[in-house]
């Protein structure tokens, strides 16, 4: 099994990246949080600062575009190209209002026929490989037939699918009947992404879909970082155990530090590790005050305090449990 970090806008950027990649078991591929290529500059600061090759030094890394039009996705996939990047992702998948109301990322799905004439000229003009990761539809899972029509046509390096509609958003359970559809042998390597929080979640998936190869982790991740060591059953894991909240401790401060070194104002770098922490926090047990003492913090002196309280108090609580097995 094959195990993949999904792109997740303002979270999973160079600095987690590297971080998570160093301190818990590495992945096979990690993905950007996505580009949007424009015609003027083909990207902002921000996302050139995140793909850049000495910033992903030893990570296998597949750059994602965000786009509807042709014409900028080749820019685009051409300017990557320059940075050494072979591999090129298209966002086929992002539920967000503001994004589907533009017609891009799921909301592309709704209009296959441009959606068929954008791959036509991507796939004539480009010599680089191009992946797809998509939804199964913008409202009715039944979509995704004529969208399947559509992706065999093409030499995919890899279609990734998040087995639910758009209108779904991270709602009701994903769709496998859908899923299998895809899984036609011997025309290119298909992905899964969604929901999987636990082993348990992986062998359901797999006593499904057994030829199953590849996997994408997103928010089972982010709650739980060493979710690819419990997958991978790479030694036994003790759910509550010292070392992971040591691994814990250092992975947050790690990217404390890092996004201190690179952002101007407490307040942003503050907003990062909150966006961060909505996830991680499910990583601990009895964590309400503490969680609550973090997400109110209006400093770095006061959010310090309160991450150091709940790790302390973590360390307290597995001791005691521990004491009692």
């Amino acid at each position: 099994m094959k195990y993949y970090l999904a792109p997740l806008e303002g979270i999973t950027t160079y600095i987690y990246r590297n971080a998570y990649h160093d301190i818990f078991e590495p992945m096979d591929k990690y993905f950007s949080p996505f580009l949007i290529p424009r015609m003027k500059k083909s990207f902002n600061n921000r996302e050139i600062r995140d793909i850049l090759p000495e910033h992903n030094s030893g990570v296998v890394l597949v750059p994602q575009l965000l786009t509807n039009q042709a014409e900028d996705f080749v820019k685009g996939a051409k300017r990557l190209a320059e940075y050494g990047y072979q591999e090129i992702n298209l966002n086929l998948g992002c539920p967000s209002g503001t994004v589907v109301a533009r017609q891009k990322g799921a909301g592309f799905l709704a209009t296959p026929l441009k959606l068929q004439r954008f791959l036509d000229e991507i796939f004539s003009r480009l010599s680089l490989e191009i992946s797809i990761k998509t939804r199964i539809g913008v409202e009715d899972p039944e979509e995704f037939a004529g969208l399947l029509k559509i992706f065999h046509q093409f030499p995919l390096k890899e279609l990734i699918i998040h087995p639910r509609v758009r209108e779904d958003y991270y709602n009701n359970k994903p769709n496998l009947a859908a899923f299998q559809q895809a899984l036609v042998k011997d025309r290119y390597p298909v992905c899964y992404n969604g929901d999987i929080f636990c082993k348990q979640d992986l062998k359901q998936l797999l006593e499904q879909v057994p030829q199953l190869e590849n996997v994408m982790l997103g928010r089972g991740i982010l709650k739980n970082p060493r979710l690819k060591e419990e997958l991978s059953q790479l030694g036994p894991i003790t759910e509550h155990g010292q070392k992971y909240y040591e691994q814990l401790r250092q992975f947050h401060d790690r990217i404390y530090l890092d996004y201190q070194e690179i952002m101007s104002g407490e307040k942003n770098v503050l907003y990062k590790m909150k966006e961060i922490w909505s996830y991680m926090i499910c990583s601990f047990s009895n964590h309400e005050t503490c969680a609550k003492k973090i997400r109110k913090a209006e400093t770095l002196h006061k959010y310090e305090i309160a991450v150091n309280a709940l790790f302390r108090e973590q360390k307290d609580f597995t001791a005691q449990t521990s004491s009692y097995e």
